[in-house]
């Protein structure tokens, strides 16, 4: 029975009272999109960044009817007894100890990618969600499209064969963000609330908004910013779990600027049957689109951006014929679904297969950061004769805003 069955079926539910935490760009999509999900009613709005939290309030008001709590400080939000679930679109530094705090309040969350800024914060994420029995939802929305859920299942069938490598590319395409100079933080934004777990700087407007991906401090480069979602497919389609070599270089090619993550980046993820995955994220302008490559022991897949692919069989290289694809799926009512149920079964991106395409990507920039091959112990999740890589998998957290070893 689908969403939309099974909620037609219900009586007069009870409404699914949301908070949004982080109002950029991801937050008002988010908004956006679960306000069209039958059940679902918006009761607060949170941002550090005044000016934001306000805006989003009155597209609430004026498009629901509902006037939203609105607060710089998510922590009034977990506190509220009214709201069942938050929506996280913080910026990358925030999301694991935003995910935890609601966890630990009671609330369901669905937690935008990447889920976490390091390893470490991904495990505690996980051992949340389980000693907590929340929902977790990660925003890896492609899981529910048709024509994704299509090609992975004819490779899971069998197409093209044995799968033995995975190839993605992302075109970027990122221009220079210059430099900005230190100067006062601007009166609209609460600065500490901002930085949350991260360590005390200086302002700069290169760091709100947006361009903190760029800084390790806060994001985790391109690599972290949409890698997860190549990741999550390639992985999917491959039935992979963490690999056990890791391999990256790069660098900021172009220009000099302020940033500290490359803009162009190659990585590679062994396994220890000597499949492998293979990433190109390409920073300056190139024509080539967004894609995924399968190889098989029968065949190849040619995925494109939007779902669609071409296989090719054997020697003779002829393209397998188009099929019709299932529809696509709602991924944000697919999480209103599981809130209600209680049964994270169905969930098209439960959280683990979220974190463990995360880590994929910080596995990727550790090995860039510290250079040459890493081996790494899937079972222990740390690095094997590593100290400087090993000492990558957390960071120093700044109080109050700790991630906690035990959640």
């Amino acid at each position: 029975m689908s969403y939309a069955q099974r909620s037609s079926a219900q009586t007069s539910p009870q409404p699914v009272r949301i908070g949004i935490i982080g109002m950029g760009g991801r937050g008002n999509q988010l908004l956006r999109e679960f306000v069209k999900v039958p059940g679902v009613q918006v009761g607060a709005v949170v941002d550090p960044d005044g000016k934001r939290v306000e805006e989003a309030a009155q597209w609430v008001r004026a498009n629901t009817g509902v006037t939203p709590k609105t607060t710089a400080d998510m922590r009034a939000v977990f506190d509220d007894k009214t709201i069942d679930a938050v929506l996280v679109a913080t910026p990358n530094h925030w999301h694991a100890l935003t995910a935890i705090w609601a966890m630990q309040a009671g609330k369901d969350v669905y937690l935008e990618k990447p889920v976490s800024h390091n390893i470490f914060e991904g495990q505690k994420i996980i051992e949340a969600s389980r000693k907590y029995n929340r929902i977790v939802q990660g925003g890896t929305q492609r899981r529910s499209f048709g024509r994704f859920r299509h090609a992975v299942r004819l490779i899971h069938e069998g197409l093209i064969g044995d799968v033995y490598l995975g190839k993605w590319v992302f075109p970027g395409n990122r221009d220079s963000i210059g430099f900005k100079p230190i100067e006062p933080v601007p009166g609209w934004l609460n600065w500490d609330l901002w930085l949350g777990p991260a360590q005390e700087r200086p302002y700069h407007a290169n760091l709100v908004h947006y361009n903190w991906h760029w800084f390790w401090d806060f994001g985790n480069g391109e690599l972290g910013n949409n890698g997860p979602h190549l990741i999550d497919i390639s992985r999917w389609a491959m039935q992979k779990e963490l690999p056990s070599k890791i391999r990256s270089w790069g660098g900021r090619w172009g220009y000099k600027d302020q940033a500290e993550t490359p803009n162009t980046q190659s990585v590679e993820w062994e396994f220890d049957d000597g499949t492998a995955i293979i990433a190109e994220l390409r920073g300056l302008y190139t024509p080539e689109p967004m894609s995924w490559d399968f190889f098989g022991s029968k065949g190849s897949m040619h995925v494109y951006q939007d779902g669609r692919f071409e296989v090719t069989l054997g020697r003779n290289k002829k393209p397998e014929p188009p099929v019709d694809s299932p529809p696509d799926m709602n991924h944000y009512g697919n999480f209103i679904e599981a809130v209600r149920t209680r049964d994270r079964t169905h969930q098209n991106a439960e959280i683990r297969e979220t974190v463990l395409s995360t880590a994929y990507c910080h596995l990727g920039n550790i090995a860039y950061r510290v250079g040459g091959e890493l081996h790494f112990d899937t079972h222990t999740q740390r690095f094997l004769n590593n100290e400087e890589a090993n000492g990558l998998i957390s960071r120093r957290y700044r109080a109050p805003y700790i991630v906690p070893e035990n959640v």
